[in-house]
């Protein structure tokens, strides 16, 4: 089963929680703080496996979840880091961040891989706190939450050459014949439901990748017939390929046929205009179809290679074109620099370390990243953590912003699910 895109959730493992603890050897004076950090959690890593050309073990995978870091122990033992859990993926991925909309990772080199979600840093032991004003601390750290994040997980394939064109125009039967692809060649329309790549040779010994994608109908943009499913296959290749059936055996005009199929291209993405694109005129061997060029010939100014892939005629002269055409392109990446220096901007911007809101009932609410990581990590099991989370909301400037926005002595602030009363 050929799939090549999935939604999955991927949550990258906690860090381990520090640990409180104290020397008591007999002839150890003093003794003093001796707790441990803990471990980095798992992160999830996406690696591109050559051998791998479909979504098909993450289709049923709908959580990846990373493990927690061990926890750090007493006698100043730190907790183990988790090794990165490694999902492999075909080459040419593309991970989307589906509540951001931003582009995560393009997988599009061998052996690339790229962390997807990182796993959060290990709490501190109170052995880290310890200080010349204060040498014997009596807190610690629970570790970070991992990174948690909605994803959409699409392969679009690596492809020197597209073949579009309309459906039984001879696309399979043509890669069929130039390479060892074996792709299903019936008399009836959407017999190729998935793309199929296959490998061509020139004359004179160069290869190339050649795509022969499913038959496209109007509308496919929007979804209709087999719709946008598999038009992004062709956004990776350098050369598109118009296969049109020249004889009209489908009782079309071949020049309505090209336009319909470049209004598709255009409307899912104008950046396949802009491709280096040739006419392979099919079915030449039929009556009628050496008419029907004549007059296709006058009205497109376009490359035209005159084929019957049936007979297998007229081929070796378009791979050889081809593989001449593809000499003089570079192999681009699919997100040039600017892309990803704008989503990199976008995602590491600086954002305010919190807000505060009131509620209907009064309460004071503070949100943030930043104020809700400190939140989490903070162990509330002793009064010197708590005096520690109370001086660091008064260093981010939280008490004074209370203070100016009319809070009073008494009233409920709120940080998550935990409540507790300001104080002037």
């Amino acid at each position: 089963m050929f799939v090549d895109e999935v939604e999955i959730r991927v949550e990258a493992g906690n860090g381990g929680d520090g640990c409180t603890a104290f020397r008591r050897e007999k002839f150890v004076e003093m003794g003093g703080p001796f707790g441990g950090n803990g471990g980095h959690g798992q992160d999830i890593v996406f690696k591109v496996d050559e051998g791998l050309h479909t979504l098909l073990d993450l289709r049923y995978q709908k959580t990846i979840k990373g493990q927690k870091g061990e926890n750090g122990k007493g006698k100043n033992q730190h907790g183990k880091s988790k090794e990165p859990l490694v999902v492999k993926v075909p080459q040419g991925t593309v991970v989307t961040d589906l509540d951001t909309g931003l582009i995560i990772a393009d997988l599009s080199r061998k052996d690339q891989e790229e962390i997807i979600a990182k796993g959060g840093r290990g709490g501190r032991g109170n052995t880290a706190f310890k200080t010349q004003t204060n040498t014997a601390p009596d807190y610690s750290e629970n570790g970070e939450e991992g990174e948690q994040k909605n994803l959409k997980v699409e392969v679009k394939m690596l492809a020197d050459v597209g073949l579009v064109g309309l459906p039984s125009v001879g696309k399979s039967t043509i890669i069929s014949c130039v390479s060892k692809s074996k792709p299903k060649i019936a008399a009836y329309h959407f017999t190729t439901l998935s793309p199929n790549l296959g490998v061509v040779k020139s004359s004179d010994g160069r290869s190339f990748v050649m795509a022969d994608l499913p038959g496209l109908i109007e509308g496919a943009s929007e979804g209709e017939g087999l719709g946008d499913k598999f038009l992004r296959h062709i956004e990776r290749t350098r050369v598109i390929a118009h296969v049109i059936d020249m004889s009209g055996s489908e009782l079309r005009d071949p020049y309505e046929d090209y336009l319909l199929i470049n209004k598709e291209l255009e409307a899912f993405n104008e950046k396949l205009m802009k491709k280096p694109m040739i006419i392979i005129a099919n079915k030449m061997d039929i009556e009628g179809a050496k008419e029907n060029l004549e007059a296709f010939k006058k009205k497109v100014d376009c490359e035209i290679y005159e084929v019957s892939a049936a007979q297998n005629k007229g081929l070796q002269q378009v791979v050889d074109h081809l593989a001449d055409l593809l000499d003089t392109i570079p192999n681009n990446p699919l997100y040039d620099d600017s892309q990803i220096e704008s989503h990199v901007l976008y995602k590491f911007k600086k954002e305010e370390p919190f807000t505060i809101s009131r509620d209907d009932d009064g309460t004071w609410v503070i949100e943030g990243k930043e104020i809700e990581r400190i939140f989490k990590m903070t162990k509330f099991n002793s009064e010197e953590a708590i005096y520690r989370f109370a001086k660091k909301l008064r260093r981010m400037g939280i008490d004074d912003k209370l203070q100016k926005l009319g809070a009073e002595e008494g009233d409920q602030v709120r940080i998550l699910d935990f409540y507790f009363d300001y104080k002037d």
